[in-house]
C-alpha cells in the first residue's frame, strides 16, 4: 500500500462513520463550551467526605472553584473550618 491508496481509502467513508465523527465533534465542542465540568459536583461531594473524616463540617462551608487560565486549569478548594 503507498501513500496515495491510503488517502483513497479514506475517501470511502460511510455515511454512518461520517455522522458519527461529526457527532463527535459536536459533543466535544459543547463539553468545552459549559462554564463547569460534568465531575466538578461529585469531586466537590468526595472532598467533603474526606474532610468530614477529620472535622465536621457543612457542606455550605465548602466551595470549589475551577478557574481555566489559558491550557492550565486551577482547582481552588475554600474551607472554613470552625472555632475550636
Amino acid at each position: 500500500m503507498n501513500l496515495l491508496d491510503f488517502f483513497r481509502e479514506r475517501k470511502k467513508q460511510t455515511p454512518a462513520s461520517i455522522a458519527k465523527e461529526r457527532l463527535q465533534i459536536i459533543v466535544a465542542h459543547e463539553r468545552n463550551q459549559r462554564c463547569e465540568p460534568d465531575y466538578l459536583p461529585a469531586l466537590q461531594r468526595e472532598l467533603l467526605e474526606v474532610i468530614r473524616k477529620y472535622v465536621n463540617v457543612d457542606n455550605d462551608q465548602v466551595q470549589v472553584a475551577l478557574e481555566n487560565q489559558g491550557n492550565c486549569s486551577i482547582l481552588e478548594l475554600n474551607v472554613t473550618l470552625p472555632e475550636r
